[in-house]
């Protein structure tokens, strides 16, 4: 299956769903459709990542690969009008998804963008990077997606990732630790792992 929903224009044809979840205690009612990333639910990974999100009111947020929407959502909420999420993904029929469910749950501080990596987010820097990425496309491109996400953050700015364990947590472990020179595993749990690497503050 070479068209999956790591793709700009996925060719499945369209089988529109629409579900509620609740997530961090608010029920939110998403529309989702054939062609994006776990269409009938929202899926152990991105929960269990939403579980460990501590973000602060006033935080600068982005989204990496929003599929339709439920990890930038989250983040909206608990940034408070005060903060703003960005919420990109290379998938357009995504990217509407998550329009449309941002506008259906009344969220107004989060923007989505159809976006290669953080191509239409130049200049701009993240207190948090958050990202259930697309592991099924490959390390060439997803470790560099991942380092791009790593020098947007601002100084003390931290990426937050979740991987399945068996499909390479500890390799990408190691390489976010070369990169940021540390990274821990916050939470493990119904085999994926929630990774962190922070960017040093200025001294």
């Amino acid at each position: 299956m070479t068209d999956h929903y790591f793709t700009a224009k996925p060719g499945a044809e369209h089988r529109p769903l629409e579900f509620t979840a609740e997530l961090r205690g608010r029920t939110y009612r998403f529309q989702t459709d054939a062609g994006v990333f776990s269409r009938a639910e929202v899926d152990p990974g991105t929960r269990l990542l939403i579980d460990c999100l501590e973000l602060a009111p006033g935080d600068v947020v982005l989204d990496l690969g929003c599929g339709y929407g439920p990890i930038g959502m989250v983040a909206a909420e608990l940034v408070g009008p005060t903060g703003q999420v960005y919420m990109v993904d290379v998938n357009e029929r995504a990217v509407e998804l998550a329009r449309r469910n941002l506008a259906a749950n009344g969220i107004k501080n989060a923007q989505v963008f159809a976006s290669d990596g953080l191509a239409a987010l130049t200049g701009l820097t993240f207190d948090w990077v958050l990202s259930n990425p697309p592991i099924r496309a490959g390390k060439k491109v997803v470790y560099p997606l991942l380092a791009e996400a790593y020098s947007a953050l601002r100084p003390g700015g931290c990426l937050l990732v979740v991987i399945r364990t068996k499909q390479g947590a500890k390799s990408l472990q190691a390489y976010l630790a070369e990169l940021a020179g540390e990274c821990t595993t916050v939470e493990r749990k119904g085999g994926f792992r929630v990774l962190r690497c922070c960017k040093q503050p200025h001294a």
